[in-house]
């Protein structure tokens, strides 16, 4: 028998120490939890995308009643500057999430599907996605996807 041990590294800022562009980026996300659509859950999810070649592209979860046709902020986000740069990597996300009428202490991941979405995206170009998530006590930086998701399922194992 053989035991593996997964790790993912976080590295833990507080705003002010985040980079000039790391902040417009959260900033981004924050003003988009107020643009979604979640009269369901009442959980507000805002994201922002940077593309390598500076552009920003922001997207909040939009819910439906016949769940789950809804999406989430940060595959709206993703989808939204595909659809505009297909050829353009994405170099960092940030994620915000607001309910109860406040900004959550602690940092929100994305789901599952986001996490695949994002997985798909880091691969497709060979490039890692930075990933910031926002709280108020602090914000989580994690240098690629496969942090998130470190058993994933990916275009490779098609072939295999």
């Amino acid at each position: 028998m053989e035991k593996k041990t997964i790790e993912t590294k976080i590295t833990i800022y507080n705003f002010d120490e985040l980079t000039k562009a790391q902040q417009v980026l959260i900033d981004k996300a924050k003003e988009q939890v107020s643009k979604a659509y979640a009269p369901y859950s009442n959980f507000h999810v805002g994201a922002a995308v940077e593309l390598e070649n500076g552009a920003i592209f922001a997207g909040s979860n939009q819910e439906n009643s016949a769940y789950p046709s809804g999406l989430c902020a940060e595959r709206v986000a993703i989808f939204y500057a595909n659809a505009q740069f297909p050829e353009t990597p994405v170099k960092t996300i940030a994620i915000a999430a607001h309910t109860n009428n406040a900004f959550l202490e602690e940092p929100i991941t994305p789901c599952g599907s986001c996490r695949q979405v994002l997985l798909e995206s880091e691969t497709r170009f060979e490039k890692n996605i930075t990933i910031l998530l926002y709280g108020t006590k602090h914000i989580y930086q994690i240098e690629n996807v496969k942090q998130l998701l470190p058993l994933c399922f990916e275009k490779k194992n098609l072939n295999s």
